[in-house]
């Protein structure tokens, strides 16, 4: 649980009363990012005051306020928490001044109501107290680390979604998956080229709060401290995207480089490419909504389009999600791109031969982008038991990674928590993650029982459709004009068949060749009267992670059974008798 987290929760005891415990966040979310920004601001507050007094124009004022402070943003009011309380009549109007006076890439107050807020609280009576809290709480980034700062909203959000009974998996991701995402992430490219004056770009589609970039740059920083990185992100959430920018801003990152809105609709970084994209979609949001817009896009797009490859059913846009990241990879001619992205198990799999899911799949791997898929513990996010997958994407893979797709099982790699958050019981420790990260780094000479190396065709099929004569009341086929059997609909069958289906070595043999091959071989003795429609074969694309680790266990001997039912039965038999005393 987050210490600062929980003190600065404890000013919400002031709102009892006027406010119910859901509306809380409305009043302490912003409240802490603008105690958070004031503390930024304290040291060359005098500074930029005398610059507002020379320059009016804002553009040539931000210039030399970032000379002066290395910042991107300032605020010019005479007001601040240690001056508000002075002017105890004009209170609200002096807060309202003092937020209005932020540069004008500062917009996240607008997507609290903030203003609206205030006036709220003057009204109960709580304005003032509750000003002095947060004036009483030092935010600065030098007393309260961006880690510190990023557990305490999130365990605010937390709060605040449980007051409301709704769901906090929407908000953000845990920091043990973050971090695993990372190093898998990092782990291949150069993330701090020799080059200084070379800067690194991370991007993230459903940015949050920001706790993904945020880790991401911090777990850099860590490794390698000269590295330079930009952070992009979009989010649709007002909160959420309010928090992740100022996050951001008090970090020193440009504010432009946090957009709001729908990713999926509206693409903020419309003919940008990234060096690191990440991303923990929503599972199982159905886009219905929005599935004009997409639609349309695609269609007008054409072939390059970031939804040219398919669509999955309107039910889950998980996979949305995921061809938009692969459409924001730096293109290989400039030094290529990676992706990392947390999904549940259905993309692997969804989806029949040529459905929109397995064209998406089919696309991905005949263009060799997909590097690595990690099956996570289950119990491991905050609003969800299910199983989870890190998928890593990479369009400039290694020469002994190229046309390979390495499995890793990681389901057992987990630690259990002390108490659970949610429905997060698990969590994957350090020693857990080095040793994920060492099955990837070792590729073809990791442990065959949690690591698999298998060639990207290995995953294609064809579905065949199988047809059995119409029979008349003799029981013999029913004939066309020229003497074919016609086909009994009701018989109709598919097969799947392997592209690598009796060859250890794709390509080997055509896909007709292959297909005949295995109907002489699987089909023809069990239906000797059955026969193919060519016409109706499709292609298909799928990822069975679950059975490439299944392991037979076989079962217990019957003896050992017949003994532990005797014994069993002896004890009830037993108790049968004392009832009966």
């Amino acid at each position: 649980m987050s210490t600062l987290g929980s003190f600065i929760w404890s000013i919400a005891d002031q709102l009892r009363g006027p406010y119910r415990p859901n509306q809380y966040g409305t009043v302490i979310l912003p409240f802490t990012i603008l105690r958070r920004l004031d503390c930024v601001l304290e040291p060359d507050r005098a500074a930029v005051r005398e610059l507002a007094a020379r320059y009016e124009n804002p553009n040539r004022l931000k210039v030399e306020v970032r000379k002066a402070t290395r910042r991107t943003f300032y605020n010019t009011s005479n007001y601040e928490f240690a001056n508000l309380l002075a002017d105890a009549d004009g209170l609200a109007d002096n807060l309202t001044d003092y937020i209005d006076r932020f540069s004008a890439d500062v917009d996240v107050f607008e997507y609290f109501d903030f203003k609206k807020e205030i006036l709220a609280l003057e009204k109960a009576g709580l304005l003032r107290e509750v000003v002095k809290s947060f004036g009483a709480v030092d935010l600065h980034p030098n007393v309260v680390s961006n880690a510190d700062m990023g557990d305490a909203f999130e365990y605010i959000i937390r709060k605040f979604n449980e007051a409301a009974n709704e769901t906090s998996g929407d908000h953000y991701t845990p920091r043990d998956a973050i971090r695993l995402l990372v190093d898998l992430l990092f782990a291949e490219k150069d993330a701090a080229p020799s080059d200084d004056s070379i800067v690194r770009t991370l991007y993230d589609p459903t940015a949050g709060t920001g706790g993904m970039l945020s880790l991401a740059e911090e777990h850099l920083l860590a490794q390698k401290p000269e590295a330079k990185l930009s952070l992009y992100g979009q989010e649709y959430n007002p909160q959420s995207y309010a928090i992740c920018k100022s996050d951001l801003l008090a970090k020193g990152h440009y504010a432009t480089n946090i957009a709001f809105g729908n990713t999926l609709t509206d693409d903020a970084f419309k003919g940008r490419q990234f060096d690191f994209c990440m991303s923990n979609p929503p599972y199982g949001v159905d886009w219905k909504q929005y599935a004009k817009a997409v639609k349309a896009e695609r269609d007008s797009a054409g072939p390059y389009g970031r939804f040219a490859p398919g669509l999955p059913a309107t039910s889950d846009g998980q996979m949305l999600f995921l061809l938009h990241l692969a459409h924001k990879m730096r293109a290989p001619e400039d030094g290529g791109g990676r992706v990392g992205i947390i999904m549940n198990g259905s993309p692997l799999f969804n989806g029949a031969a040529e459905s929109g899911p397995s064209n998406i799949r089919r696309w991905l791997l005949e263009n060799d982008l997909v590097e690595a898929i990690v099956a996570l513990p289950t119990n491991m996010f905050f609003n969800t038991g299910i199983a989870t997958y890190i998928w890593i994407l990479d369009n400039t893979k290694r020469p002994n990674r190229q046309g390979k797709v390495q499995l890793i099982d990681g389901t057992s790699f987990w630690t259990k928590m002390r108490k659970n958050l949610g429905s997060k019981g698990r969590e994957i420790s350090d020693d857990d993650r080095a040793e994920i990260v060492r099955l990837y780094d070792d590729f073809e000479d990791a442990d065959p029982d949690v690591s698999k190396v298998l060639r990207n065709d290995e995953f294609g099929y064809w579905t065949i459709t199988l047809e059995r004569p119409l029979l008349d009341e003799d029981g013999k086929p029913v004939v066309d004009r020229r003497g074919t059997p016609k086909p009994d609909s009701k018989k109709r069958d598919t097969e799947n068949v392997p592209f690598t289906y009796g060859s250890s070595t794709a390509g080997a043999a055509g896909e007709r060749e292959v297909i005949q091959t295995y109907f002489d071989a699987e089909v023809k003795p069990h239906v000797p009267d059955a026969w193919i429609d060519w016409s109706k074969t499709k292609t298909g694309y799928e990822i069975p992670f679950t059975r490439h680790f299944y392991k037979y266990v076989p079962p217990r001997p019957l003896a050992e059974i017949d003994a532990d039912l005797e014994k069993q039965v002896a004890k009830i038999l037993d108790l049968l008798r004392e009832v009966e005393q």
